[in-house]
């Protein structure tokens, strides 16, 4: 059994439901998903999709972890695609970035409410389409200007507000000196603390500090162009096992931010202010 037959079967396999493409089975010839569509899902192209299956091309490993979360594979299935392409599913001390099909699932059908999967270092790895359109980030992956707290010292804080900006620096320190612990081979996050102490000397002596600041669930504001500013609860999940976060904003029942955010969910990332 080789890589290319397996994406074959493993893209058979997943319907479009499970991926929350509007599809129902035995309406279309292809059985699973169109190369297209995992091309999409996973961010390659389909030529590329289709020279994998045909065993013409060579996957990185962040390229094998895109497409283990469009296909849906359960963590036995993406070490066996590494291992076939000749990739360490992840290397001993490093950060775990893998969003496993669970959790997938739950952003795929939370598609009425902002929600984004974390690591251990905040850095984002996945999100939904409202999320995008209340925070309006726009970042590419696998840059370090998707990681909060990178942003947040580089004065990058975005939309949104924090109630206590002071106590929001502190935490996230704590949570990255901590990271730093459990994870002390991996060279992405060494390398990001080292440039960040050298870049900020808010983020420096933060660092030197020995003290502890835990961070929680709170209320947070969203200054949206288009909408306003939205009084949001955001609550943060973790995920047993993978050392993942969950941040997941939602609006009071009868509020004002409520109501936004409903207008957000249809409007999307359209700018109102742009003719047609």
């Amino acid at each position: 059994m080789n890589l290319a037959t397996l994406l074959r079967s493993w893209r058979a396999r997943v319907q479009p439901a499970d991926v929350g493409l509007p599809f129902r089975a035995g309406t279309r010839r292809t059985d699973g998903l169109r190369r297209e569509e995992v091309a999409w899902l996973a961010g390659v192209s389909p030529d590329y999709v289709k020279r994998l299956e045909q065993g013409r091309a060579h996957p990185s490993a962040a390229v094998l972890t895109a497409l283990s979360r469009a296909l849906r594979l359960s963590d036995a299935e993406y070490e066996l695609a590494c291992r076939l392409a000749g990739h360490a599913p992840r290397a001993a001390g490093t950060v775990p970035r893998r969003i496993g099909p669970s959790v997938q699932r739950l952003l795929d059908r939370f598609a009425d409410t902002p929600i984004a999967v974390f690591d251990a270092t905040w850095t984002l790895l996945e999100h939904n389409e409202l999320w995008t359109a209340l925070t309006g980030d726009t970042h590419p992956r696998g840059t370090r200007a998707t990681n909060l707290v990178w942003r947040f010292f580089h004065g990058e804080t975005g939309r949104v507000r924090h109630p206590d900006p002071d106590s929001y620096r502190a935490a996230m320190v704590t949570d990255l000196r901590d990271a730093a612990a459990r994870y002390p081979a991996d060279p992405e996050l060494a390398g990001m603390i080292a440039q960040l102490r050298r870049d900020s000397d808010a983020f420096a002596r933060l660092w030197a500090d020995p003290t502890a600041t835990a961070y929680g669930n709170e209320r947070k504001t969203v200054d949206h162009p288009q909408v306003g500013a939205l009084d949001l609860d955001c609550d943060i999940l973790s995920v047993h096992g993978a050392d993942l976060r969950i941040i997941v904003f939602t609006a009071a029942p009868g509020t004002e931010a409520e109501g936004r955010l409903r207008l957000l969910s249809v409007l999307g990332t359209q700018d109102m202010n742009t003719p047609a």
